[in-house]
């Protein structure tokens, strides 16, 4: 049973609640799209706001990629991969050995943590973060810092960087941040890394690179690289392309860090389904485009409906918003389990918040539905 509900009742605005649902401007956002229809309903017919993923798939170009990879499944994918290594230095302007690809982004720092951590190494990352680095550290024997985020749920640069003693290691730096989908800005993140002693390596996880717009306060590592030979920096398919399921991530770094790292690597980590459609992928701007626009759509109307019911998400600069429902997050998840509605896990640093996955409209209604039900259930047994 939900705690203290009259205290909660209270910070939902209900009135505004009742107004906003009933006004649900669906009809703004019905208009076409290329994508192919390849989203798939839960087998349990849930709505999947739970994992940051693209709800419409891969990009037109990726899938006729992938279903014309599918008949050479019998052969390996060895002969993919240079072509593949040369796809991302030339779309990024890099040389080749800047470049390594794994499984995922998620492969990538996995190996940062084989080439850079270990024994008497130091992990030094925000809290909460996506959590993948800090198991890895762990896996590693390195000891892990973790820095709470700043006030404005920028990472605590200073802070971290009191941490960072002779020992040497790896910083993490996700940005946008994940759960949090806040941004430290670059200008912030040039000082910190001139200031950290020579031994300590950054990861800069730019996974929702897309999502982050132009402004003043972001801009790229790749696009815009610090001449630093410590800089590691990660992207990732699984996002903005829509191919989480196919796993596909990579890094680019200087030529000496890239061998490193690349030593670590799976030799045959990455598929020839996944090798070829991320080639297609990186040539089909236009299907970014859209969905990137598509994602900002979803993302004010998210901040739109929020604000209707008095609540106040953090600013998201990704595919997901975060926000303080006032309440513990577990009994929040809870009931939209029951819902048949999935939402991101609870974030230990960040009790009462919860992270929700932007979906589609259809997708968002369903989402904004279940939250008013939760007023409906609060308010009879008020």
């Amino acid at each position: 049973m939900l705690s203290s509900r009259r205290n909660f009742f209270r910070t939902l605005g209900f009135g505004a609640a009742a107004s906003a649902a009933a006004h649900w401007p669906l009809g703004e956002f019905a208009y076409a799209t290329p994508f192919e229809p390849a989203r798939r309903n839960d087998p349990h017919g849930a709505v999947r706001l739970h994992s940051n993923e693209n709800p419409y798939g891969p990009p037109p170009r990726a899938m006729a990629a992938i279903r014309s990879a599918i008949a050479a499944s019998n052969r390996y994918p060895f002969m993919d991969y240079e072509p593949l290594a040369q796809k991302i230095a030339d779309f990024h302007h890099a040389k080749r050995d800047e470049v390594v690809f794994g499984c995922g982004s998620s492969e990538i720092l996995r190996v940062a943590a084989l080439a850079f951590l270990g024994p008497g190494k130091r992990l030094i990352q925000p809290s909460p973060t996506f959590e993948a680095m800090d198991h890895y550290a762990h896996s590693v024997g390195a000891k892990v810092i973790s820095v709470p985020l700043a006030k404005t749920f920028a990472h605590d640069l200073e802070a971290m960087l009191s941490h960072a003693d002779a020992s040497g290691g790896l910083i993490y730096i996700c940005n946008p941040n994940n759960p949090t989908a806040s941004l430290t800005p670059r200008q912030d993140l040039d000082t910190f890394i001139n200031k950290l002693p020579a031994a300590y390596y950054v990861l800069i996880d730019e996974a929702y690179h897309h999502f982050a717009g132009e402004s003043g306060m972001y801009r790229s590592f790749i696009e815009q690289p610090l001449q630093d030979e410590r800089v590691i920096v990660s992207r990732t398919f699984s996002k903005v392309y829509g191919m989480a399921g196919l796993r596909l991530g990579y890094g680019v770094a200087s030529p000496a860090t890239a061998k490193r790292i690349d030593n670590f690597l799976t030799s045959d980590g990455v598929n020839g389904i996944v090798s070829k459609a991320g080639m297609a992928a990186l040539d089909d701007t236009e299907g970014v485009r859209l969905f990137v626009r598509r994602n900002a759509d979803a993302r004010q109307e998210f901040f739109n409906q929020a604000m209707a019911r008095m609540l106040k998400p953090i600013d998201s600069h990704a595919n997901f918003v975060m926000m303080n429902t006032y309440h513990p997050a577990e009994e929040i998840i809870e009931h939209f389990r029951k819902q048949n509605v999935l939402i991101g896990r609870r974030f230990p640093a960040m009790d009462t918040y919860i992270r929700v996955s932007l979906g589609t409209p259809e997708e968002m209604k369903t989402f904004w539905q279940a939250w008013d039900k939760l007023h409906l259930d609060m308010s009879m047994h008020h």
